[in-house]
């Protein structure tokens, strides 16, 4: 029997145009293996109403044509069922798509669904907000409230709120409770990790698996505006890890508490909460098609990465070149002191 599909497209989600995608459903899905119907969102929340109303019909297959919003509207529908999520990335920063390694081109995603290869994954819960990617406390937080708050996407706008909103950003003082102990960091940032990356191909939890059980924990200590660069490119050459401000473990279940109520976000969405937050990793409780011919050693620097790196080193750049016309200034009017005493 063929299996049945339906896509949910969201029209306004990230910055391509999507009047095309109909067209390449219609041309490139396996009709021999697949029934399909498309249906587009209308408002926020339909998604997930679109995802839950197929679920409860049997549909085998519901797929996200949007980002990473769309694609965790869809997906926190479908978790703890027999329908599985398909993706076809169309928005700007893309994460769980990225990770698991489904083409960016509408073309090559059609065909990871063609390959139908299931895969039953983790996800997670943050103070009962499922999330598939990411989701965090801290300044990774407050800038998805800034990103939603600019009414435009791109990694551009995100960009620029990260570059506006970093170096004044105050890090905060949490208690942190795992299953290994608890303990107390003053941090610019909490990232948990159920997948790699934020979107983007910017890799918070180089190391993190969807499949291992386990949530990747990120404590970014506070850093000043020279090693914020450095940050930047490891995050990009997926060795963040290394880093000497990042601590990171791996747990289950973490408790966060801090000293008042804020903004945390899941997979880029921000939410305010309370003072107490709880994160906690379901082992196997979603089904999504994964790509069979990925190949991560292919896996190779985008425009958007290499422009990061290439920015951040500038602004190093013009910090260091300010520093020192800064020091020379006071040595000119010490050394002009001097004189006038005398």
């Amino acid at each position: 029997m063929k299996k049945k599909i339906v896509f949910i497209m969201n029209p306004i989600s990230g910055t391509s145009d999507k009047k095309d995608i109909p067209y390449l459903i219609e041309e490139l899905l396996d009709k021999e293996q697949f029934d399909y119907s498309i249906r587009e969102t209308e408002y926020a929340g339909h998604a997930y109403e679109i995802a839950k109303e197929s679920k409860e019909q049997g549909i085998d297959i519901v797929v996200a044509v949007g980002g990473d919003g769309t694609v965790n509207e869809v997906g926190r529908a479908l978790v703890h069922s027999n329908t599985a999520l398909g993706i076809i990335p169309t928005g700007s920063g893309n994460g769980l798509a990225r990770h698991l390694l489904i083409p960016m081109k509408i073309k090559g995603a059609i065909q990871v669904l063609n390959d139908c290869e299931i895969t039953d994954l983790d996800y997670g819960i943050i103070n009962e907000h499922p999330f598939f990617c990411t989701c965090g406390v801290g300044f990774d937080a407050f800038i998805s409230e800034k990103f939603a708050e600019a009414g435009k996407r791109g990694p551009i706008t995100y960009l620029e709120n990260i570059l506006k909103e970093g170096l004044k950003y105050e890090p905060e003082t949490y208690e942190i409770e795992a299953e290994n102990g608890t303990i107390k960091k003053k941090a610019f940032l909490i990232s948990c990790a159920n997948a790699s990356q934020y979107g983007n191909n910017a890799y918070i939890a180089p190391q993190a698996s969807m499949s291992d059980g386990m949530i990747d924990v990120i404590i970014m200590e506070p850093f000043d505006a020279l090693e914020a660069s450095q940050i930047s490119i490891e995050m990009f050459n997926k060795t963040l890890d290394k880093n000497n401000k990042i601590k990171t473990f791996r747990s289950k279940e973490i408790k966060i508490y801090r000293k008042a109520p804020g903004v945390i976000h899941y997979d880029g969405d921000p939410i305010e909460t309370g003072k107490e937050i709880v994160v906690t990793l379901k082992e196997k409780g979603i089904k999504i098609l994964t790509n069979p011919k990925a190949d991560r050693s292919l896996r190779q620097p985008n425009q958007i990465q290499n422009a990061t790196a290439e920015l951040f080193s500038e602004l190093t750049q013009i910090r260091e070149d300010v520093t020192k016309q800064t020091r020379n200034i006071k040595a000119i009017g010490k050394k002009i002191q001097r004189k006038l005493n005398i």
